[in-house]
């Protein structure tokens, strides 16, 4: 059996409970926009792609060495779970879109959460890992989402044959924000985030001139 701490644990199920709900979306996404989107071409799909992708390759550096430049976890945390609750709403989205417009704002936003959220939970994955089983516990989140991936796969095609793209989406924004209560668990593991100085802790992020080096 093995043991792993309770902050390595829950981000582990955080990452299997989000990806198994985009695991709900993407098989069926192109087919989607061609198929519910006015004017959906596999052009469409393609800038969606597009902006998705680029948007979060040129946010989750600079966010990176930003999280880098603060002591402690309490931005690192507040970002993943910002980043993973913007994310995550936007499944839901999906369902009332009609315009290619509303595709391309929607992956804007999935880009933008993505790299927040990725930023912090690498960083506080990273550090609480046991050092003697690095290897393991990394191997286990992957195996682990990887599978709720690929069944998730599997499930979202007979989803959108038996009730439509709908039910698909809103189940898969509703394992986006179960996600979000597994990383809402560890709130009392990181320190300093919900106390009275939150709103203090919120703006020392972005004030440069209150940065410490770790």
């Amino acid at each position: 059996m093995i043991k792993i701490n309770r902050i390595v644990k829950y981000l582990i199920l955080a990452d299997i409970a989000f990806w198994t709900g985009w695991g709900l979306v993407t098989p069926v996404f192109a087919i989607f926009v061609v198929d519910r989107i006015q004017g959906g071409t596999a052009l469409t799909v393609g800038i969606a792609t597009a902006i998705y992708w680029v948007l979060r390759s040129l946010l989750v550096f600079p966010i990176g060495v930003m999280l880098d430049d603060y002591k402690g976890e309490r931005d690192d945390y507040l970002f993943l779970v910002a980043g993973s609750f913007i994310a995550s709403l936007v499944p839901f989205g999906f369902i009332f879109a009609h315009y290619a417009w509303h595709i391309y704002v929607l992956q804007f936003f999935y880009g933008l959460g993505l790299a927040m959220s990725l930023a912090g939970w690498r960083s506080i994955f990273t550090r609480n890992i046991d050092s003697t089983r690095a290897a393991t516990e990394w191997s286990l989140d992957d195996a682990s989402l990887s599978m709720g991936t690929g069944l998730a796969g599997l499930v979202s095609g007979i989803l959108v044959t038996k009730l439509g793209y709908d039910a698909s989406f809103a189940i898969a924004g509703s394992l986006g924000l179960l996600s979000v209560v597994f990383l809402l668990v560890l709130r009392k593991e990181i320190s300093g985030v919900f106390n009275r100085r939150f709103h203090k802790n919120v703006r020392e992020i972005f004030d440069i001139e209150n940065k410490v080096k770790r």
